[in-house]
């Protein structure tokens, strides 16, 4: 039975009304502010409509919401099969992992997971960066990376981190070549250059076939895989080489793979590689908090037992 709203009169009658073996779907949480504000009316409200409180919703257990935290203060909380199928595989990577561990990380920028690559420093033996992100890398060993993405703020950081993956005795494994194109489009010229010396007017991409063979064969070696981010442009078709790599790598590994929500799974579903993945995370945002470290709120609200 559909609720014409979240609570209310009308929630009030449809849950009342519910017979044994009925479900009762409320309206849209995030259609009231105090869902965001993790108000505690509204949390309390919520929870005057259950006996128990299970939180399957492992996509949004990253932010401190009314429906997601507040509500599990007033009823036992326990999580659903894929929050707990997401803690068991992420966790053990994190705090138990087969070696040889090694981590991918992609994306455009470095600025979205400072934290992830400062604290999987501390837990891995390979960690491999492509992506936008991997630019900044490069003019922080003093390549030249033309008109590439590039957050000029944050190369020291990389340079940072460059030392500290020496000092754990972590691998660092960059891109050695790079696809270059003269526009952001299907329709650009391209070319394999050696990373560092992409000329003015050309951008980055994408990695080049010797990096693909690069971090296949790192892959190939490990015993847990975590992925998250693509090696390029992977929306476009021409540019798509890198992160398609990857992507078969991890599907012909013998390890545990486990690939972060958003762009990476949508690359192993489109490639059809969904199935040969040990685990597919449903949280995006989600996931990187856990990757760096971070106590989930929507976790840690759920009763131990």
């Amino acid at each position: 039975k559909m609720a014409k709203d979240v609570i209310g009169a009308d929630a009030d009658a449809v849950v009342a009304s519910l017979l044994n073996g009925e479900v009762a779907l409320l309206e849209n949480l995030r259609f009231h502010k105090e869902e965001e504000k993790n108000d505690e009316a509204f949390a309390k409200k919520l929870a005057s409509y259950a006996d128990v409180y299970v939180n399957d919703a492992f996509g949004t257990a990253h932010r401190a919401h009314a429906s997601t935290e507040g509500v599990a203060h007033f009823l036992p909380a326990v999580s659903g099969f894929l929050i707990e199928k997401e803690l068991q595989f992420m966790g053990k990577a994190l705090d138990n992992p087969d070696r040889p561990f090694v981590a991918i990380l992609g994306g455009a920028k470095v600025s979205d997971k400072l934290g992830v690559i400062n604290n999987l420093l501390e837990k891995v033996d390979t960690l491999i960066i492509g992506g936008g992100m991997a630019y900044t890398f490069t003019v922080a060993q003093g390549g030249q990376v033309g008109e590439s993405l590039l957050e000029r703020d944050k190369v020291d950081y990389a340079r940072e981190m460059i030392l500290k993956a020496k000092e754990k005795g972590v691998k660092l494994l960059l891109p050695v070549d790079t696809v270059i194109a003269d526009k952001f489009a299907d329709d650009a010229n391209t070319k394999v250059v050696p990373t560092g010396e992409i000329p003015e007017g050309w951008q980055g991409l994408d990695i080049g076939p010797v990096t693909c063979e690069l971090f296949a064969e790192a892959i190939k070696n490990a015993k847990t895989v975590v992925w998250n981010g693509p090696m390029g442009v992977f929306e476009m078709p021409t540019i798509a080489v890198g992160t398609q790599a990857v992507a078969k790598a991890l599907a012909t590994s013998n390890a545990i793979t486990i690939v972060g929500g958003g762009d990476s799974a949508a690359a192993v579903t489109q490639m059809g590689f969904a199935d040969k993945i040990s685990h597919i995370s449903t949280g995006g945002g989600a996931s990187l908090e856990f990757l760096e470290g971070l106590v989930l709120p929507g976790v840690a609200a759920l009763n131990d037992k």
